[in-house]
């Protein structure tokens, strides 16, 4: 029997290992840590598709996988990720359990893509590693970073409880957003949207270093840059 068909759900394996063993470090107190492992689980999550499309291994029990550690890397990481950041910041009250919601709403994120054929060229609410970018990264600068602006609205009762209510709304909202995954009948209005997009990614990628942030700050902008563009874009239907 070949071991062939087998390789993409090792690699999605290996994103459920990358996010499990995060949470150890999330709840540890150590989102940097986390934040990487993120990173990592995110690779895996893209070589397993990668590699499913190389070997013609598709199977129906790997995409139910791929949700399945996906939620657990993109869902639920996040979410504690954003609840341990308030609970460090001496926040104990009732909005320090708002976070968590993340990881339900990812969940009916991941299950709306799963029976939803209009996804398959792109996307209809935020995509849930996006959104988990966003939190992670948000979370790994203001740890090493703590003196600093961000830090000081994270630390408050208000600023994470918004966000997170708001990326919940984007996960299952019906704004069309754009997949960085090219066809050949990909359109110019789409083309051109992920140029715009690279170029503002690089634009934040290099001024980080320039202004001296933490390159945590650069995935930072380029997924809230992704974010603002698709509902600008589904704002004035452009």
């Amino acid at each position: 029997m070949s071991l062939r068909k087998y390789i993409p759900d090792f690699l999605t394996a290996m994103n459920l290992v990358c996010g499990l063993v995060a949470l150890v470090h999330a709840f540890g107190g150590r989102p940097d840590i986390a934040f990487c492992l993120m990173l990592a689980a995110a690779v895996f999550d893209f070589s397993d598709g990668f590699a499913a499309r190389a070997l013609h291994a598709y199977s129906d029990m790997g995409k139910e996988l791929d949700s399945l550690c996906d939620l657990v890397s993109f869902g639920v990481l996040p979410a504690v990720l954003m609840h341990m950041q308030m609970k460090s910041a001496g926040i104990q009250d009732w909005s320090c359990w708002l976070p968590l919601l993340i990881a339900v709403f990812s969940a009916l994120r991941l299950a709306k893509f799963n029976v939803d054929e209009r996804q398959r060229a792109s996307f209809i609410g935020l995509p849930t590693p996006a959104c988990a970018m966003i939190c992670a990264a948000l979370c790994h600068y203001v740890h090493m970073n703590p003196s600093g602006l961000l830090a000081a609205w994270a630390s408050g009762p208000v600023f994470i409880p918004l966000l997170s209510v708001c990326l919940c709304a984007l996960l299952v909202c019906g704004i069309p957003m754009f997949s960085m995954k090219f066809h050949a009948d990909d359109g110019r209005a789409l083309k051109m949207k992920r140029l715009v997009f690279l170029l503002l990614s690089l634009l934040a990628a290099v001024s980080c270093p320039v202004f001296g942030l933490t390159w945590s700050m650069a995935v930072l902008l380029v997924f809230v840059v992704y974010v603002l563009m698709n509902v600008i874009s589904a704002i004035f239907r452009v």
